[in-house]
């Protein structure tokens, strides 16, 4: 019908039809009808007064109906002697204010902030968290608490329990900031939001140690990421086995495994220095040593190294949870 109705003055109404194979008279009949004027559609004269729409809406959403059905709402109120209207209006009232599938008020979930960490040194931000060791049968497990610095990489404090609980976290934070000697007012204590975490007795301690803490969001690992590393890491050695016979057990490969992880893993995030240098400040003298051992290769052997002179790994200055995103005005 557009192309008649752009062609029809050129060449002709009856010659543009037969070309298009659309009947003059049909086109006539649009035409007629679309050049009509419009008139206001008569109210229903059996249609409910908007009074009446406003009284079956406010049934519909009260507190004893809100969670049923109109079928349901009707059949109610028929067997209390009370007619509003259809079941079929009671839909079209519904649907006009988008309330068909839920009239109920929703739970809201709150905005939770993304943390943003920065650590410059060690001691100022650790991260902790729980993870489950398999026990001997089926649906058995240990706990195993581990508390890390998020700088240096280092386990400063580590247990092995065989339940979680908040009592149990509380001792084991108090214990470790203690042997760490830190002072109030310094240290940010990050953590997920399991119930030990989120207990009153750990954020009361913490608030009496001056330590501030953070919460990862909800469902997300990724805002916890150093100690998520820190147990794949330990899940991963050769040595860990598929089940643990009993706490003792447990105890016997913790003991091994994190003095190798402190002392002895060249860790890559932090310029495959072991943990314990980082932390306890050696990680500079180290790096000296390995820049002195590549520039001897370098002045025998210039030609092995296309690039230039190689330098050492460092450490990274700045270790962030979730680091702020940089905006570069247009």
């Amino acid at each position: 019908m557009a192309a008649v109705d752009q062609h029809h003055q050129e060449f002709g109404v009856a010659p543009v039809c037969v070309a298009l194979g659309v009947w003059p008279s049909t086109w006539y009949r649009r035409r007629r009808r679309a050049e009509a004027p419009v008139e206001p559609r008569p109210a229903p004269v059996r249609g409910l007064s908007d009074a009446e729409r406003t009284r079956v809406r406010d049934v519909l959403n009260s507190e004893e109906f809100a969670d049923k059905a109109p079928a349901a709402v009707y059949a109610r109120l028929l067997s209390r002697g009370e007619y509003l209207c259809s079941q079929r209006t009671m839909y079209r009232i519904l649907a006009e204010h988008d309330e068909v599938r839920e009239r109920r008020n929703q739970l809201r979930h709150p905005t939770y902030t993304k943390p943003e960490l920065l650590a410059t040194e060690p001691n100022q931000v650790w991260s902790w968290d729980i993870t489950k060791l398999k026990g001997p049968i089926k649906w058995s497990c240990y706990h195993l608490y581990v508390i890390l610095d998020i700088y240096s990489r280092y386990a400063v404090g580590w247990m092995v329990a065989e339940a979680e609980s908040a009592a149990l976290a509380q001792r084991f934070i108090e214990e470790t900031i203690s042997k760490q000697g830190i002072e109030p007012g310094r240290l940010t204590l990050h953590a997920d939001r399991g119930a030990a975490m989120k207990s009153k007795a750990v954020s009361q301690l913490l608030a009496d140690l001056g330590v501030v803490r953070s919460h990862s969001r909800p469902h997300t690992s990724n805002d916890n990421p150093y100690s998520e590393s820190q147990f794949r890491t330990t899940k991963y050695r050769p040595e860990f086995p598929r089940r643990f016979d009993s706490l003792a057990h447990a105890l016997t490969f913790c003991r091994g495994f994190f003095p190798w992880y402190n002392d002895e893993h060249q860790h890559s995030g932090i310029g495959l220095n072991t943990p314990a240098d980082v932390h306890y400040g050696h990680a500079d003298q180290v790096r000296r040593v390995r820049q002195r051992a590549l520039d001897t290769a370098w002045r025998a052997h210039p030609e092995r190294f296309p690039n230039g002179r190689p330098e050492a790994p460092v450490v990274p200055t700045e270790v962030y949870i979730n680091a702020p995103e940089v905006r570069v005005d247009a």
